[in-house]
C-alpha cells in the first residue's frame, strides 16, 4: 500500500497520526522531518511541517507544557547544524527566556529512523527598565543534553 494512497483515503473525524515514509529502492537517503527527544526534565518534538504544512514544536518541562506553531518557530542553518528557536516568556520588565534545539546533520537510509544526541540551550535575556542597571552580563545559558530519535514521516 502506497502512503499517498492510505492518507488521501482518510476521512475527516479519523485521527490522524505520522506515517513513516518506506523508501521504494531502499537506498535513497532520507533527511529526517520529525525529531522526539528528551533529556533531564525536558522532552521536545519538533516537526519540520505537519498535516497543515507548518512546522511545530511541543516544549514540555516539569510544570508546563508548551506548543509552538509556523512563525513562533525560527530555525538558522549554521555550520554545526540547525538551531530551532521558540520564546518561552518573555516579560517587558525584566527579560525573557528561549529554548534553542540544535539539530545535527542527519541521513537516513532504509529504516527512515536514527537515535540521535544533541543539546538544548535554555537562555535567559535581563534587562532592566532602569537604564544604569543595564551592564555586565545580559544573557545566561542553561545545556541540557538531549537523546531520542530522527526520523522521515508522511504527514
Amino acid at each position: 500500500m502506497r502512503t499517498k494512497n492510505l492518507v488521501s483515503s482518510l476521512t475527516l473525524g479519523v485521527a490522524l497520526t505520522a506515517i513513516p515514509v518506506v523508501s521504494s529502492y531502499g537506498t535513497e537517503k532520507q533527511t529526517p522531518n520529525l525529531y522526539e527527544l528528551e533529556g533531564e526534565n525536558v522532552k521536545v518534538t519538533y516537526s519540520t511541517t505537519s498535516f497543515d504544512g507548518k512546522p511545530r514544536l511541543d516544549y514540555e518541562e516539569q510544570q508546563r507544557k508548551l506548543q509552538f506553531v509556523g512563525d513562533e518557530i525560527r530555525t538558522e542553518k549554521v555550520e554545526i547544524g540547525t538551531l530551532v528557536t521558540v520564546t518561552l516568556y518573555q516579560k517587558r520588565d525584566s527579560g525573557s527566556a528561549t529554548f534553542s534545539l540544535l539539530l545535527p546533520p542527519v541521513s537516513l537510509t532504509k529504516s527512515n529512523e536514527s537515535k540521535i544526541a544533541t543539546q538544548g540551550i535554555t537562555t535567559f535575556s535581563r534587562f532592566s527598565k532602569i537604564y544604569e542597571s543595564n551592564h555586565g552580563q545580559t544573557k545566561f545559558y542553561t545545556i541540557t543534553p538531549l537523546s531520542g530519535t530522527a526520523k522521515a514521516v508522511a504527514f
